[in-house]
Parts: structure tokens; C-alpha cells; sequence
């Protein structure tokens, strides 16, 4: 989006068009976040349905995060290429025909491959959005509306499982994948009249192709291989191989990044210290944000005995605070140093998650719901500041690249610390025992361990958090990098 088109667009809308922009790309931003959650509550019943073991079912989930982690590195490319018009308008209508074929799905292989589509819109779908806000809102009120925006962003993974439940206990599972289609099809509409086309005064931009090929390559190798590993000592051999090109493979895209003329991810932003540590707080947001979300409902549905819309219950007034408190964080980050808003939300995060480890079949419902909400607070107050402390010295040329990384680093989190808490929950358990005083059954076990790894790897998060730069001191982009 070039300043032209941003003037053109500001004297038709006029100042209300900052707003519009938001309320168009926080269609596509709600409706792919929506389906990334929702399908967690109907977990239970669609693996029932097709008779799949845990070690599949996780797909799902990890397939989506996977695409979506991949094709997001291509949205700057295709904006750019054939305009935003297009490219949100390609996203939205790969996400409406990939949530039918999963409505209509008949296999677990149909339903998966449906997902990972859904995740490939998505990838195109979000990156988008950070560049229209961050291009549209200036500096002193991006935190603003990054908090307006993360009501999208929290509030559709914390009421995705009330409507899977429901769904799922009143209607059908496959109606999970219908419920989202409309909010995206709007999306669309609002996309053709908000967003501008192809600058065909620019040179179009190159892509990197190598790169690409060789990231999707080491990722889907790399989740693979830890999938396998649930398998035991039958697969050693695959697992050894998988992890092997997976690893050359990502070692091959980071030095590609360095060589080519248009890499992926300016990599060389992570040179800056206070970026780089933002990154890795970005990496354990997305373990915290989907690996919660795609635990919480399969574990008191499994291990407590809970209907699906018990859980989605538990969710529900998690999203009413979050509603609340997301806007009021975003005041905050413009007004305090993010450090500090991202160090307090990932220890009441980790805390939150830690919790758990005290409950038991017994435990009252209402106790249950407060510690998500709890955990729901650390991550309110962690996001807004995340996206404007990530920033602070990084200058205006480098916005759209730099705010990549961080969505590239939270997805990337979100995929691999998915994969990890499925491996947990069908290895763990064996050899280990309860909490003191806690009463469990032998299914519960490995639910604590995955609460366990959650909560510790967002409290050691809070250590590269600290080191953020407190406040803007000016770009040092030109002299690290």
C-alpha cells in the first residue's frame, strides 16, 4: 500500500477510514482465528466419528498452524504483486471453500487437507491486517488500535469453543465449519471497497521461492518427525531422517534469507537485541494463546467428563474480560513500557497454567473457569504491548518485515507447541504421579505435564522479555544491521 493510495482513500472515507480498514481486515482476522479454535471442543466427537487416535487428531490443529506459519511468509509478496484488493480477496475465498470441503468432508484425510487450506488463508489473511493497521494508524496510536483489534484477535479463540460446544452438543460437528463462512464472506465485500488495488507504478517484487520450498520443507519434516516420536521406537529410523532434513533444511532457508535479494524475513532485524527478545516472547505468546486453547476444552472433556459445552462454558467469560481488558491494554502499552506489560502477562499466564496442576475431577466448575480466565488476563495484557514494544526500534521502512517476524515467530510457536502438547498427551502419564494431595486418574496425568510444559516455558519467556527496550529511543537498525 503506497502513500498514494493511502491519500486517495483517506480524501474519499475521510478520517473514518482508519476505522473502516480496521473493521475490514478484522473480519478476515476473526472468522481464521474463529476456525483455529472452534474445531478444539468438537475434537472428542470427530474423532470418534472417524475412529482416530490422538497421534492423528492433533492435525487438525498442528496442520492448520503449519500452513498458516508457511503461507504467511508469501501475503507480502501477492499484496504486492496483484494488490490488496486481491490478496485479501483470495484469502477470504480460499477460506470459505476450504471451511464447505470440511463441512462436507467423508475422510480424516478430506478433513485434514480442509484445515490445512483453512490454515493457508489464514497465513495470507493476518500478516495483512498488522500492515494495513500499522500503515493507516500512526505511531502514537498504534497501541490503541492494537488493542481494538486484539478484541479479534483474543476474544474469537476464548468464544470459539462456547459455539463448538454448543454446536457440537445441539447440532453436528460439521457445523463448526459453517459458522465462520459468513464473517468471511463480509470480509470480502468490505475488501472490495476499502482496500485498493495493484500499484501498477511499482515494479512488481521477487520472491524467494528457494526459501519457501525449503521452510515449508523443514517444518512439515520437523512436525512430522516429533509426531512420530509417539510412536515410539518403531519409527526411530524415520524420526532420525526426518529430523536430519529438517534441520539442514532450516539451516538452508536461514543462510538462503542472508543470500537472497528478497528474502522471506529480514532476518537481520534480529541483530537488534530488544527485537530478537521480542521474538522469542512472540515464539512462547503462540505456545501460551493455541496450546491452552487447544488443551483446556480435550482435557476436561477427556480427562473430567465434562460435555462439550460444559467447556465451552468454562471458555465464555474469559472472552467477556478480555473484551474489557484488551482495549484497556492497549491504552497501557502507549502510556507504560511494554516490557513491563509483557513480563507481568507471561508470569500470570504461567502461573494461570501452573494451576491447574491443583485440580482434580472434584474441583468445582466455577474454579476451572477462573483459571482460564486468569491465564486469559496475562495474555491481554501481553499482546498490545508485544506488537508496540517489538517495535520500538525499528524505523518506519522497516514496519511491514519486522512486524512479519513477530506474526511469523507467534505462529511458529503456536505449530511446534501444539505438536509438542499432543506428543505429551500420548506419551505422558506413565512413570509419573500426581500433584500432592491431589487426587487423579491415570488419563489426567499427562494433561499436567502438558500443563506443566506450558506454564514453566512461559515463565523462563519472562527473561528475554526484561531485556526489551523500555521506550523508543530511535531506530538502530541502520548501525546493528
Amino acid at each position: 500500500m503506497t502513500d498514494a493510495a493511502l491519500t486517495a482513500l483517506f480524501n474519499r472515507h475521510g478520517p473514518a477510514y482508519r476505522w473502516l480498514a480496521m473493521l475490514t481486515v478484522l473480519m478476515g482476522t476473526i472468522s481464521t482465528i474463529l476456525t483455529a479454535t472452534i474445531i478444539n471442543v468438537a475434537l472428542p466427537e470427530i474423532m470418534r466419528y472417524f475412529t482416530l487416535s490422538q497421534g492423528v487428531a492433533h492435525w487438525l490443529s498442528t496442520g492448520f498452524l503449519a500452513a498458516m506459519t508457511t503461507s504467511m511468509l508469501t501475503a507480502s509478496w501477492l499484496a504486492q504483486r496483484a494488490g490488496l484488493k486481491f490478496a485479501i480477496g483470495f484469502g477470504m475465498l480460499l477460506f470459505c471453500g476450504a471451511s464447505a470441503l470440511g463441512a462436507l468432508s467423508q475422510t480424516p484425510e478430506m478433513l485434514i487437507l480442509s484445515r490445512v487450506l483453512q490454515g493457508a488463508a489464514a497465513g495470507l489473511l493476518q500478516p495483512l491486517a498488522m500492515f494495513v493497521l500499522f500503515k493507516v494508524f500512526p505511531r502514537e496510536q498504534r497501541g490503541r488500535a492494537m488493542g481494538i483489534y486484539g478484541i479479534g484477535v483474543i476474544l474469537a479463540p476464548a468464544l470459539g469453543p462456547v459455539l463448538g460446544g454448543i454446536i457440537v452438543d445441539q447440532l453436528n460437528w460439521r457445523y463448526v465449519f459453517i459458522v465462520p463462512m459468513p464473517i468471511s464472506f463480509l470480509g470480502l465485500v468490505l475488501a472490495m471497497i476499502y482496500m485498493p488495488g495493484r500499484d501498477r507504478s511499482q515494479k512488481p517484487a521477487g520472491f524467494d521461492w528457494v526459501g519457501f520450498l525449503m521452510l515449508g520443507l523443514g517444518i512439515a519434516t520437523g512436525l512430522d518427525a516429533l509426531t512420530r516420536l509417539q510412536h515410539g521406537g518403531d519409527e526411530i529410523i524415520t524420526v532420525i531422517v526426518e529430523m536430519l532434513v529438517s534441520l539442514v533444511s532450516l539451516t538452508g532457508f536461514v543462510w538462503q534469507q542472508h543470500q537472497s535479494k528478497a528474502p522471506l524475513l529480514q532476518l537481520s532485524l534480529l541483530r537488534i537485541a530488544s527485537f530478537r527478545n521480542a521474538s522469542i516472547a512472540a515464539l512462547a505468546l503462540g505456545l501460551a494463546l493455541y496450546g491452552s486453547t487447544y488443551l483446556i476444552p480435550l482435557f476436561v472433556q477427556t480427562a473430567y467428563q465434562y460435555s462439550a459445552t460444559d467447556a465451552g462454558i468454562i471458555m465464555f467469560p474469559a472472552g467477556l474480560v478480555l473484551g474489557i481488558l484488551f482495549p484497556l491494554a492497549g491504552f497501557a502499552a502507549d502510556k507504560y513500557p511494554p516490557r513491563n506489560l509483557i513480563v507481568a502477562g507471561l508470569g500470570v499466564f504461567g502461573i494461570a497454567t501452573l494451576l491447574w496442576l491443583e485440580t482434580s475431577q472434584g474441583t468445582p466448575l466455577l474454579y476451572l473457569t477462573v483459571l482460564v480466565v486468569l491465564g486469559r488476563v496475562g495474555l491481554a495484557l501481553m499482546m498490545p504491548a508485544l506488537s508496540t514494544g517489538a517495535l520500538v526500534e525499528v524505523d518506519d521502512l522497516h514496519l511491514g518485515q519486522a512486524s512479519g517476524i513477530i506474526n511469523f515467530c507467534r505462529q511458529f510457536g503456536a505449530a511446534f507447541g501444539t505438536n509438542m502438547v499432543a506428543i505429551v498427551l500420548e506419551l505422558g502419564g506413565s512413570g509419573s504421579s500426581a500433584p500432592s494431595g491431589v487426587e487423579v486418574s491415570a488419563a489426567s496425568l499427562s494433561y499436567f505435564e502438558a500443563f506443566g510444559l506450558m506454564g514453566i516455558l512461559s515463565l523462563l519467556a519472562v527473561i528475554p522479555a526484561m531485556k526489551i527496550r523500555r521506550s523508543q529511543v530511535g531506530s538502530n537498525y541502520a548501525t546493528e544491521c
